[in-house]
Formats: structure tokens, C-alpha cells, sequence
């Protein structure tokens, strides 16, 4: 078995840093000198585009990780966007402009930003100054060629409780496996917040769909990412999804490598150092095509992404990294009973830092629900029946020590009011979160929703209804189903409400949207309710 590891305003000045932080961690090992660093800018290299042979905004645009007083707002130059190399080499000047109108008469704010190659040409502008609580539209302007027009908002004051949240979370929207039917029904729903909980791409080479098909062998390099992510983000539906409302985004393991765990491959002969590298790569491609502040910018293969958004009083997020700092998946990886190092009792899934910071995050939150954005499920959900009954070792219950520690907290504070949601697996899950899964008459300290994938594995199915030796075998488990879709939330002071939106078929579009089920979660009763 594997051993385990714990682990803008000024574009010039940010590449400049990003590309010092990469060359130091490049330089940091032997023969590191693998993947190409962007020369510094140089004096002179800026252009002042005046016109555009092609739309060079083919990516669209998004929002982010927004505040009382503004918010995160990106683009990525790209002429062409699976193909880096034919894009624009020098550092070109964006215009940017913010209104209070959709008709973007009225200008509130504008800037001058420069987008570089050291950073893909993407651009990641840090708004301050503007109302809490308010909607905004927003447009970038590079010489004659001017981007759709997004929609972005600002959230409540810290003390503000308004009456409700509107939000929408999806995962795992592998490109071959079928079409984005999902975004476009999600940007007919009105949402405050959407967010995204991992694999945003996958890493692989092509396979054998007819439908569409990744644009390269298995991705390694850093331009290998960049063009990845260009195919996927020409989705028409996923950039009208971005152009929607602000995104809070996590990542999982396919924006990297399948099943990773830290810097430990699931392929054992894979050098730990060529993996670090590769990592790199993958986080600098990760931070330029996402709506991110510059304190998640990488340096060489780490990256801080956990971080906290709060909604007024109403709700926080903790969007969580259960990827980067985890130790290695016991027993081999797989579906495996709960025995030997599935128990050992410094094993982890945050790390230390991150558990610490948010066991912190939980006690001083004065919110009236707490909600923890993470990729893999928590309840412990088991394969087969009685005492054959297996588990999954990269979801929490591969990690039983972290996972008891995580739901104690919970439980310690009496009014955390916590609810998790996840992703990761392809599939709707309802579940009552236990400390003891074993003793369900302790009582649920937490509820989980995990929502399916917008595509990964293709059409899925319905079979909620033939399932009855997973719902006796987990009585936990209030709702399962695996058709495709995302899961729609609205939460009050005193009440949460979850819908399961989902679409029959994903290979070919035109899929009508179902609500298979819904939930009622009341205030600090961590229970679900139809």
C-alpha cells in the first residue's frame, strides 16, 4: 500500500509574482526544468489591441467569490481555445466595466487590466466599493471586440438577515459523457450563488463517444490544461451558467488526476517529483480559468483554496479541499470493508491546517446555517448486504478518524446548524449524518445532500424505487437516484428546502427538467422531512 502525506487590480505585479513562485518550485528539484516558465514581462511587450481578426471572448465571461463590497470578475483572451499556441503571445490591456443596469448605459466602475501570457491571458478583477445586496452587470473591452455582458451581485452586510437564499450546486461534467442540458435549465431558475464542487474537467484522453470528444491524449502539461479547459468552457450552456450569477468553486480530483491523494499517484511507479510538477500545471490552469481572488493563486504545486463566503447572517460557506492535503486512501483504494488503516487514528482528509481553520470557522460563525461545499460523500453508505457490506476508501468513510472528529465538532456546537453538500459520485443522495452510523438511535447531528453529475456517466437512471436493500441496510439514506441534473436550494431563517432537478437523457439535448424529490430541513434540526 502507498505510504500517506499530510500535507486585481494589478495583473503585471500578480503574473510577475505567480511566475517567481513557479520558477522557485521548478528550481526546487532535480531535472524540474520540465514545464516552459513564462518569461517575465519585459518592458515594451504590452499591446493596445485595436482590432480583432476573431471574437477573442470565446470563453466567456464569470464572477466569483463575491463580498459585501464587490466581488471577483474574469475573462480569458482566446482567439482560438484549444489551442494555446495560436493565441496572442504578448500581454494585452482589457477594458473593464461594471453597471447597476443590464443595459451597462450607466458605468459605475471601469478599469484598465492586462491580461499575460504567464497567466493564460486571463483576467481576475478584484471590485471593491459597491452597495451590499445588489445586482450589478458587468462587460470586458479589448480594442474592437467587446464580451457578453455577465450578471454578478453583491451579498448582505455581515449583520443583515434578508428573507431567503436562492442557490444551485452541481459537479462532475465530463465532456464526452454528454451535453450541459443541465446548465441551461439551471439559468431559468433564479439563483443568488451557484456553485461548482469538483471535477469541472476530466483529465483523460479520448474515448469512445460519438458525441463529442476531448481534443488530446491524457493532459500533463501546462498548455495540455489550458487547452482542456478551453474545450469545456466553449459549452454555450456552462457560459451562460457563468454569465448567470457568482460561482464559489471547488475542485476535486479530475482537474488533476483520477483518485489522487495529495502527491500520491493511484499509478504506483509515478515519481512523486514528475507528479509535483504535473500538479503545478494542473492548480495554474485550475486559478486561470476560474473566477478566484489572487489569495488563491497557486505557488508551484500548492494552492489554498479552502476559504469562507458568508450571505449576511442568513448562511456561510466553507468551500473545503479534500483533495490536496489528504492522506493516501487505506487498504489499497476501492470498495473495501472497515478494517485496518480505515481506523488509524492520525489519518486525514483536510489536514491539519484546514481542519483546525475550519473547526475555527464553525465556532465563531454567527450564521444562521453553516454549509460545508465539499466533494465526497460523508455519510457511510455500504455496498451489499450484512456482514459483506463494503465501502468506498476515498470518501470519508475511508477516513473514520477525521470523519468523527469532523461530526463531534458538529455536535459540540449545539447550534452550528450545519449542512454539507457534496458531489463526486455521479448520483442524489439524502442522508442523516451520524457519528456512530452504527447507532442511529444517537441521533443525526448534520444533514448531506449530494448531488449527481451535470453529465459524467452518460443518461443514468431511476431506480430509487427498486432499491429497498440499500435503504435497509442504510437507513440514513433518505433518497438516492442517478440520473443527471443539479440540486437546487432555498433557505430561510427558519427553513431549508432542497429540490432534486434532473434530466431523463444527456445524449442529445432537449432533455426536459424533473424534480425527483424534495426535502425540509427545519432550523437546528438536523432531520429530513418530505
Amino acid at each position: 500500500m502507498r505510504s500517506g502525506i499530510d500535507g486585481t487590480r494589478n495583473e503585471w505585479r500578480l503574473a510577475e509574482r505567480f511566475v517567481s513562485n513557479r520558477r522557485e518550485f521548478l528550481m526546487s528539484g532535480a531535472s524540474l526544468a520540465i514545464l516552459p516558465l513564462a518569461a517575465q514581462i519585459a518592458p515594451g511587450t504590452l499591446s493596445t489591441r485595436v482590432s480583432w481578426a476573431s471574437d477573442p471572448f470565446t470563453l466567456g465571461v464569470a464572477s466569483g467569490d463575491p463580498t459585501s463590497t464587490g466581488m471577483v470578475l474574469w475573462t480569458r483572451l482566446a482567439v482560438d481555445p484549444v489551442q494555446v499556441g495560436a493565441n496572442e503571445q504578448e500581454s494585452i490591456e482589457v477594458v473593464w466595466e461594471l453597471s447597476d443596469d443590464p443595459s451597462m448605459k450607466s458605468i459605475l466602475k471601469s478599469g484598465r487590466v492586462i491580461a499575460t501570457e504567464a497567466l493564460g491571458h486571463s483576467v481576475h478583477v478584484e471590485v471593491h466599493g459597491l452597495e451590499p445586496n445588489r445586482w450589478y452587470w458587468y462587460r470586458f473591452q479589448s480594442g474592437d471586440a467587446v464580451s457578453p455582458v455577465g450578471r454578478t451581485r453583491t451579498v448582505p452586510s455581515a449583520e443583515q438577515m434578508v428573507d431567503q437564499l436562492r442557490f444551485a450546486f452541481a459537479s462532475c461534467q465530463h465532456y464526452e459523457s454528454g451535453l450541459y442540458t443541465a446548465y441551461e435549465h439551471m439559468v431559468a431558475e433564479e439563483f443568488d450563488l451557484i456553485l461548482h464542487l469538483g471535477d469541472y474537467i476530466y483529465e483523460g484522453g479520448p474515448g469512445r463517444s460519438a458525441l463529442r470528444r476531448h481534443n488530446s491524449t491524457e493532459i500533463v502539461s501546462l498548455n495540455d490544461y489550458r487547452n482542456r479547459y478551453g474545450l469545456y468552457k466553449s459549452d454555450e450552456h456552462l457560459k451562460a451558467a457563468h454569465a448567470h450569477a457568482p460561482w464559489l468553486v471547488v475542485w476535486d480530483d479530475h482537474e488533476f488526476d483520477n483518485n489522487c491523494a495529495g502527491l500520491i499517484s493511484e499509478e504506483l511507479w509515478v515519481d512523486p517529483r514528475d507528479f509535483a510538477i504535473r500538479r503545478a500545471s494542473a492548480y495554474q490552469a485550475y486559478y486561470e480559468n476560474q473566477p478566484l481572488r489572487a489569495s488563491s493563486m497557486p505557488a508551484g504545486a500548492d494552492m489554498k483554496l479552502y476559504r469562507d463566503i458568508s450571505f449576511g447572517s442568513l448562511a456561510s460557506f466553507a468551500m473545503l479541499d479534500t483533495r490536496q492535503y489528504r492522506s493516501d486512501q487505506p487498504n489499497g483504494d476501492g470498495s473495501k470493508k472497515l478494517e485496518g488503516a480505515v481506523f488509524h487514528p492520525k489519518s486525514t482528509l483536510l489536514g491539519s491546517a484546514q481542519e483546525a481553520w475550519l473547526f475555527a470557522h464553525l465556532q465563531d460563525s454567527d450564521a444562521r446555517w453553516n454549509v460545508l461545499g465539499q466533494q465526497i460523500m460523508v455519510g457511510r453508505v455500504g455496498r451489499v448486504a450484512g456482514d459483506s457490506k463494503v465501502y468506498s476508501m476515498d470518501q470519508w468513510a475511508g477516513y473514520d478518524a477525521p470523519r468523527k472528529r469532523l461530526l463531534n465538532e458538529i455536535k459540540r456546537m449545539e447550534t452550528a446548524n450545519t449542512v454539507v453538500l457534496t458531489g463526486d459520485i455521479h448520483s442524489n443522495w439524502a442522508n442523516e449524518l451520524y457519528i456512530d452510523f452504527d447507532k442511529p438511535e444517537q441521533g443525526s447531528v448534520a444533514v448531506e445532500f449530494v448531488g449527481t453529475s451535470i453529465s459524467s456517466g452518460g443518461n443514468g437512471y431511476d431506480k430509487s424505487k427498486q432499491e429497498a436493500e440499500l435503504f435497509r441496510e442504510n437507513p440514513f439514506v433518505k433518497f438516492h437516484n442517478a440520473e443527471r441534473g443539479y440540486v437546487s436550494c432555498s433557505v430561510t431563517k427558519d427553513q431549508w428546502r432542497t429540490y432534486y432537478r434532473t434530466v431523463p437523457f444527456v445524449d442529445r439535448p432537449g432533455a426536459p427538467l424533473q424534480t425527483r424529490a424534495e426535502f425540509v430541513v427545519e432550523h437546528n434540526k438536523p432531520v429530513l422531512a418530505k
